[in-house]
């Protein structure tokens, strides 16, 4: 997190404050830097401040309180149009009644281009995109991958060091959105350029960044690469935000070592590692993700925790199978196992025994 003195920080938010009204802030205190080259997801549910943020960075908005600064200038009063970023959305904002080539020529003449060096830019910019053979077409006569394949050229055309993207991809079903996921991330890395990213689809967030940061009322909960994000969340929010997860609730008992036994509200005592709970007698909201917990007797590893828990349900889902359980008195308990030639398929109804290794599960604030 930046302090508002980062040298290598290229992107930076300095203490960023927003207010509509004067009174609630829709963004509070952001501090964030970025550096040359970094691919970060905004990641966050409706009205957490995600797209306010990126549309302070674009110049749509202005902040109430603080300095956004852009290769260590700031640029809060600079227009959107001189700040030479890139945009794509989500409605790919094209001009319908301009062909693809007349669209990418736009940007192009704002900055007061000539018409050679705009045909060169053009064509560079549709190859990146493999739309070459779409120049003349206008957007009505194209699919919505092919929109936002020029939305995207078009946002590269004049080849801006940061590119803003806002939800691009939500419009498209999803085997195209997994295609251009990974278009977007090796274009992006490629050309070497900075994009900010936002999205309400941690999938996406998950598969696309080099850092993400989970936006929750108006506040960074967490700014880490997605590995980390996932296995190691560090309040309850994230945890249930990111990937599926299991909560249990109690109070923490002792902590000693860098383990926190936690009692359960349903009595059974289960060690975590201590994450936003500090000493005995805090409440505690146990987490551990789904494919930690195993129920084959044979694969426990030692020294595991078990609890018993009943079959509620077991679904076949093809490379895997996803049973929901009844565990300490909570019939939301769900496990993912592989599909492999040993893994046992349970019949609700059945009792059974389950287990899994204190490190990954983590005792987080109630």
């Amino acid at each position: 997190m930046a302090d508002g003195t980062n040298n290598d920080a290229f992107v930076e938010f300095d203490r960023v404050q927003k207010s509509y009204d004067g009174e609630n802030l829709v963004v509070k205190d952001l501090n964030l830097s970025m550096p040359k080259g970094e691919f970060l997801t905004m990641l966050g549910p409706s009205g957490s401040g995600k797209t306010t943020c990126l549309m302070m960075l674009a110049g749509f908005e202005t902040a109430t309180h603080g300095d956004i600064r852009l290769g260590g200038k700031s640029i809060n009063n600079i227009p959107p149009h001189k700040r030479g970023i890139g945009m794509v959305f989500q409605n790919y904002a094209l001009f319908p009644h301009m062909t693809v080539a007349e669209n990418l020529s736009f940007p192009l003449e704002v900055r007061k281009m000539g018409k050679s060096t705009r045909e060169e830019k053009i064509n560079r910019a549709l190859g990146m995109v493999q739309m070459n053979d779409f120049a003349g077409r206008r957007p009505a006569q194209l699919s919505g991958g092919q929109q936002q394949r020029i939305a995207l050229a078009r946002a590269l055309v004049f080849e801006p060091e940061l590119v803003l993207m806002d939800e691009p991809l939500g419009a498209l079903d999803k085997q195209l959105r997994e295609t251009l996921q990974f278009e977007i991330t090796n274009l992006a890395h490629d050309l070497g350029i900075t994009v900010v990213y936002v999205t309400h689809d941690q999938t996406e967030a998950l598969t696309m960044s080099d850092r993400v940061a989970v936006f929750e009322d108006g506040r960074i909960q967490q700014l880490a690469p997605p590995d980390e994000l996932y296995e190691a969340p560090q309040n309850s929010f994230v945890a249930q935000f990111i990937g599926e997860n299991n909560t249990l609730e109690g109070v923490v008992q002792e902590i000693k070592n860098d383990t926190a036994l936690v009692k359960l509200d349903s009595g059974e005592v289960i060690a975590a590692k201590p994450v936003n709970v500090t000493k005995a007698g805090e409440r505690t909201r146990v987490s551990i993700r789904p494919e930690r917990v195993e129920y084959n007797k044979e694969r426990m590893q030692e020294g595991a925790y078990t609890l018993k828990a009943e079959v509620l349900e077991f679904i076949y889902m093809g490379d895997i199978f996803r049973t929901r359980l009844k565990v300490a008195g909570k019939d939301d308990f769900i496990i993912k196992t592989r599909n492999a030639p040993d893994q046992v398929r349970l019949k609700p109804g059945t009792q059974i025994e389950i287990g899994w290794l204190p490190e990954d599960c983590r005792a987080l604030d109630a």
